[in-house]
């Protein structure tokens, strides 16, 4: 993938990022890394693993998680705080993505939980340049065998 659109896919990840609770969409995105919206959608998935929307809903959830084990917050107030504004859709894409109901996910103890650094977060989970990864056997590698 060249650079100059990794870094307008890393722009417009930054803004799904930073603006979760917004209402986001496509073309708002696509605008944000100066690609058509099926081109961005398309590139986006290529470069990340996930499409746009699936990449916003589970940064939603992580979130809505991290409020929840919080317990200072109804979950109403959670769904409205990660941008969601029907409680029935929060409670069926928690579910979907949790596993259990945002409730029960409250009610559950979760020892050894504590606050990751965003940065951290989303430096680790940046694209990385395939002129950087050589796969096993390719020139300049050593090759171990047992």
């Amino acid at each position: 993938m060249d650079a100059p659109l990794t870094r307008h896919l890393l722009r417009a990840r930054d803004l799904i990022d930073t603006a979760y609770a917004e209402p986001l969409d496509i073309p708002a995105l696509a605008r944000a890394a100066a690609v058509s919206p099926s081109h961005f959608s398309r590139r986006f998935k290529a470069a990340f693993g996930e499409t746009p929307h699936r990449y916003l809903l589970t940064r939603r959830m992580e979130r809505a998680k991290t409020l929840l084990r919080a317990g200072r917050t109804s979950v109403t107030e959670v769904c409205l705080a990660v941008g969601f504004t029907s409680l029935g859709s929060f409670s069926t894409q928690f579910r979907r993505f949790v596993g259990e109901s945002p409730s029960a996910y409250r009610a559950r103890a979760h020892p050894g939980y504590g606050p990751v650094p965003g940065c951290f977060v989303r430096a680790m989970s940046r694209p990385r340049e395939e002129q950087f990864w050589r796969s096993p056997g390719a020139p300049g590698l050593a090759t171990v065998t047992a």
